[in-house]
């Protein structure tokens, strides 16, 4: 693929070549292959092993009955993290950072909580090795002027044994986070709330350790955190994988793919697939294959990250941009991607989780779920097969 060097410096684009004729006969493919895209999976040896796929029996209620802000599990451990507000007659709120078990749902241990305050905890993430991650938002003359960053290391330590200290002042916003465990390093998006910034920045980070990578401000505005970018990482070539549109409606609304070298700080990138935001990535560092989902096409794309080339694959039986794609979620053990759906293209009613392979093949569909309009985490411990999603106070457990 021959790259074009723009005027900005450590940035290299690739030249837009999809137009409105290509995407046409793109569709015609996509829509002649549907059928062998939609297969489902066959069964195999270690199904008798497995419980029923879809919602489980485990629920995880909050300790207090509050909002969920913020959750995660560990991967490779038993419990896992949320935080929680509970609003008040006066204002102010209740809130608490709790950890969980994983297989009965209940409240391990409330590790922190404030009963009159207008502070705001919120979990950032299970990184790393087991360690998690929760950020205090302390606000005065209702203006946030001081944020705080707690790690739980490990998370079944059930408590905060030392602070994180990132590079970053009140005003800049941790707005996404890699969902991927296992690397030292982990990579976040984060905004400078300064009102004329509207660039995203990266920064890397070893949670556990306290260091840093170099903040790399991503300069094609198509990234802008306006636009609701969204980023996972490649642990393999230690790159953060970024995905972005400028969300509008038509054939000339493609979708860019960034790549930010954690180590050098620099940044390319080159044209994606599909129409219309980018609702979730999440990608296989051992494979390098990445997915996405895009909102207007309601689609799913799979990239070969060193090849720079990719596929589309329709979400099953969806028909109207309602059916898209949201987050994405990796199982690197089993080589799944898990695909969340406010509004399901494969059961009558509710939401559904959408499972694909690395192929762009579908394995099943998972049904019975009521997913809100934003993307949330799909929290996966993969080596059990058995995830938690999103239920406003609760947290509901899935199998696949």
């Amino acid at each position: 693929m021959n790259l074009v060097k723009s005027s900005q410096p450590n940035v290299f684009r690739t030249p837009r070549v999809i137009n409105a004729m290509v995407l046409a006969c793109l569709f015609c493919t996509i829509a002649a292959n549907a059928g062998a895209q939609t297969s489902r999976r066959e069964p195999s040896s270690d199904d008798s092993q497995r419980s029923p796929v879809g919602p489980g029996k485990v629920v995880v209620h909050t300790a207090l009955g509050g909002e969920i802000l913020g959750y995660d599990i560990d991967q490779t451990g038993t419990e896992g993290l949320l935080s929680e507000f509970v609003a008040l007659n006066d204002g102010n709120s209740k809130i608490a950072v709790e950890t969980f078990d994983q297989k009965t749902g209940k409240i391990v241990k409330v590790v922190n909580q404030q009963n009159n305050t207008s502070s705001a905890w919120e979990t950032l993430g299970v990184f790393g090795n087991h360690v998690g991650l929760a950020e205090l938002e302390q606000e005065a003359n209702l203006r946030v002027d001081k944020r705080a960053y707690l790690i739980l290391n490990p998370l079944s330590s059930n408590q905060f044994t030392a602070k994180w200290t990132p590079p970053l002042n009140a005003n800049d916003i941790i707005v996404a986070t890699n969902e991927t465990q296992g690397s030292s390093t982990t990579a976040m998006l984060f905004m400078k709330n300064t009102g004329d910034d509207f660039s995203s920045y990266v920064l890397s980070s070893n949670i556990a350790a306290n260091t840093f990578g170099p903040v790399v401000q991503v300069p094609d505005p198509i990234f802008d955190w306006d636009l609701s970018p969204v980023i996972a990482i490649n642990s393999t070539t230690n790159q953060a994988v970024l995905g972005s549109s400028t969300g509008c409606v038509g054939p000339q609304c493609t979708t860019e793919i960034g790549l930010v070298d954690l180590t050098l700080g620099t940044f390319t990138e080159f044209e994606g697939l599909g129409l219309g935001s980018i609702n979730g990535i999440a990608v296989d560092s051992n494979t390098g294959i990445a997915c996405t989902t895009t909102e207007v096409d309601f689609n799913v794309e799979f990239y070969d990250l060193a090849a720079q080339t990719g596929i589309i694959v329709p979400m099953p039986g969806a028909v109207s941009q309602a059916q898209s794609g949201q987050a994405v979620a990796i199982d690197p053990i089993h080589k799944l991607f898990l695909i969340g759906q406010e509004f399901s293209s494969t059961s009558p009613s509710g939401s559904s989780i959408q499972v694909f392979d690395e192929q762009g093949n579908v394995v099943e569909s998972l049904n019975g779920f009521s997913l809100p309009a934003s993307p949330v985490n799909l929290a996966l411990n993969p080596s059990l097969r058995l995830g938690f999603v999103y239920g406003g106070t609760t947290l509901q457990s899935f199998t696949y």
